[in-house]
């Protein structure tokens, strides 16, 4: 790899979908639009739009075909969205998204409370899912949640972790997103997860997706910087957590992800003006729901 690529790095924005999904109130669908608009014309490359899950488990995701075709798409930005099973991934494909997702987790317990099976199981279901995209030539993207520790069972094993990314790969998925569910993980164990899974990983195929429960996202950054990792997640504003593991604040903002990077000489071709906007704008809608609630 080029020095040059090497200071290169992918912002994979998940604001409109991991940080709406956990909102209270519903967001309108014109608010889901131009908040994605906005990303996008801000420089983001990769956004996760939607999510094609059913309504009664997630209703903040309602709504997903409307709000892919009323976004404008611009040349050169993929939008994605999750899809947890076949009818998802048909609905997804429908309404055009340029990359699809697996969610799968390396937590027995989590697996079954997030998507009431178990850990085979879910690999399972999500093999016929990758592979009729892979048909329709949409690539897919593979989370692992609880890598760095559960809600419910406390410590994860690397091995665990390793061994769900490498099914997910082997099935087809084109990258996987290693998330810190709950925001337990610190530099220390950050490295030691990275130590594990980049023996049989390559770095450029492994996102890091760090929540900020307690204020360790950045440091779990710069270490996966360290370690070769060249994509992460983020969410404009900070929005979001996760509706299934309590306490888990919102995720890594992008703003302050974009300033660390970019301090640090790393180049994401993003705005921060136009993501600040962005993040300026969904917190005045957001705070308009709330008001509208009370009065």
């Amino acid at each position: 790899m080029s020095h040059l690529l090497d200071r290169r790095v992918k912002i994979v924005e998940v604001g409109p979908r991991d940080g709406l999904q956990n909102e209270k109130l519903p967001v309108p669908l014109s608010a889901k639009v131009e908040l994605i608009d906005q990303l996008s014309r801000a420089g983001l490359r990769f956004i996760e739009a939607a999510s094609f899950v059913s309504p009664k488990w997630v209703p903040q995701m309602a709504g997903s075909t409307e709000v892919m075709a009323s976004i404008e798409r611009l040349p050169g930005v993929c939008y994605s969205a999750l899809t947890p099973n076949l009818q998802g991934l048909e609905a997804a494909l429908a309404a055009r998204c340029d990359e699809v997702a697996v969610f799968g987790a390396a937590s027995e317990t989590f697996s079954q409370r997030n998507i009431n099976c178990s850990i085979a199981q879910s690999l399972d279901r999500f093999g016929p899912v990758v592979q009729r995209a892979r048909e329709a030539g949409v690539p897919v993207r593979g989370y692992v949640s609880c890598v760095l520790g559960c809600p419910y069972e406390g410590e994860v094993a690397a091995q665990a972790v390793l061994e769900v990314a490498q099914a997910l790969l082997a099935m087809g998925c084109h990258e996987i997103s290693l998330g810190d569910t709950i925001g337990r993980g610190s530099p220390e164990s950050t490295r030691r997860l990275l130590e594990v899974c980049l023996r049989d990983i390559p770095a450029e195929r492994l996102a890091g997706h760090f929540h900020d429960t307690y204020g360790m996202a950045l440091a779990n950054v710069r270490t996966s910087l360290e370690m070769g990792l060249r994509t992460f997640d983020s969410s404009v504003a900070g929005l979001g957590g996760c509706p299934y593991a309590e306490g888990a604040s919102g995720n890594l903002a992008t703003e302050t992800l974009l300033a660390d990077l970019h301090a640090l000489g790393y180049e994401t071709g993003v705005d921060m003006s136009g993501v600040q906007a962005a993040g300026h704008y969904i917190r005045q809608v957001l705070g308009d729901l709330q008001r509208q609630q009370a009065a």
